[in-house]
């Protein structure tokens, strides 16, 4: 009886993992196309524009760390283009108010009563624009949307839609009018990421063609609401085995020693950012590669890291 109900089980467990497989193949041929595209408008980033995907797939928001006018609001863009979803910039400023965020009560004279009018967070990509040029009461606006996926304003909760998915930015600290994401905030964030400055090649290229955020309407979606919300739900379905799991967990150990380390929330996130790449990498389940491709954009802004110490961190840990 016992041999009996463990071959059923066994069974259940192939056909769910030919199903599985047979969603992931069904996605590829789109998930490549995404790539390519946005690769035409983003040149010479293909880490970060794959690392971006892998966090819309997880559900989780990315900050860029960077200097102004490096493409990060063309990236933003471009993705919520691509996904098919609905688009909404906040450029921040040290006078902003959270009511700016969020939205406000605002009193009906008809109706003698208050409504509430939606602020700019009720989107479905929200690209924060310059997150830390804004008071730090401001910024922890965004805490409850973030992580809770709603707003509440006096008292009243709003339920936010979804998918629900911030890109936001930040200009490096030494510039003036700018104030340190609290630790809280940066918890919050899947990733963190920099694109940095392009190549010679792909400078000159972007001379000899003009703006690139100008070919973003010509873009045509590639998923739709739906269909990344199924993506999402696909990602959380990648088989994540022991070995995968405890190479997972002596990263996390390591990071641990004689410092401030992951949180737990950072394990759950390193994990859900290594099973996106491993969708993405058309896999049903997690490798080591999928953890060392996403380690260090998850790990170093919650470690207090820089991207080069994160990676000194996980060479320390063998592969068994």
């Amino acid at each position: 009886m016992i041999w009996g109900a463990n071959r059923v089980h066994k069974e259940e467990s192939i056909d769910g993992q030919h199903l599985l497989q047979q969603q992931v193949d069904q996605y590829a041929p789109r998930i490549q196309q995404f790539l390519q595209q946005i690769n035409t408008i983003i040149l010479d980033k293909e880490k970060q524009t794959r690392l971006s995907l892998c966090c819309l797939f997880a559900g989780g928001h990315i900050l860029f760390e960077d200097f102004p006018g490096l493409g990060k609001t063309t990236l933003s863009s471009a993705l919520a283009r691509l996904a098919g979803l609905k688009f909404q910039r906040i450029q921040f400023t040290n006078d902003m108010l959270a009511s700016d965020v969020i939205g406000v009560n605002m009193f009906n004279q008809k109706a003698h009563e208050f409504e509430f009018r939606n602020g700019p967070v009720f989107t479905q990509i929200l690209l924060a624009d310059e997150i830390n040029r804004c008071s730090p009461k401001t910024q922890s606006a965004l805490l409850e949307a973030m992580e809770e996926g709603f707003v509440t304003v006096d008292g009243e909760r709003h339920v936010l839609p979804k998918p629900f998915w911030v890109v936001a930015t930040q200009n490096p600290l030494f510039q003036s009018g700018t104030y340190a994401l609290p630790e809280s905030q940066l918890d919050r964030f899947l990733m963190r990421l920099s694109l940095g400055y392009p190549s010679r090649a792909a400078e000159k290229q972007l001379l000899q063609q003009g703006k690139r955020h100008d070919l973003i309407p010509e873009l045509a979606h590639v998923f739709n609401e739906q269909e990344i919300l199924e993506l999402q739900t696909l990602t959380e379905q990648i088989y994540t085995g022991d070995a995968a799991l405890d190479y997972l967990l002596n990263l996390v150990e390591e990071s641990r020693k004689n410092r401030h380390g992951l949180s737990t929330r950072g394990v759950l996130a390193l994990k859900r950012a290594a099973q996106a790449h491993a969708l993405i990498e058309q896999r049903t389940f997690v490798t080591a590669d999928d953890i060392q491709a996403v380690f260090v954009a998850v790990t170093a802004h919650r470690t207090g890291l820089s991207d080069d110490e994160a990676k000194m961190l996980m060479q320390r840990v063998s592969v068994s």
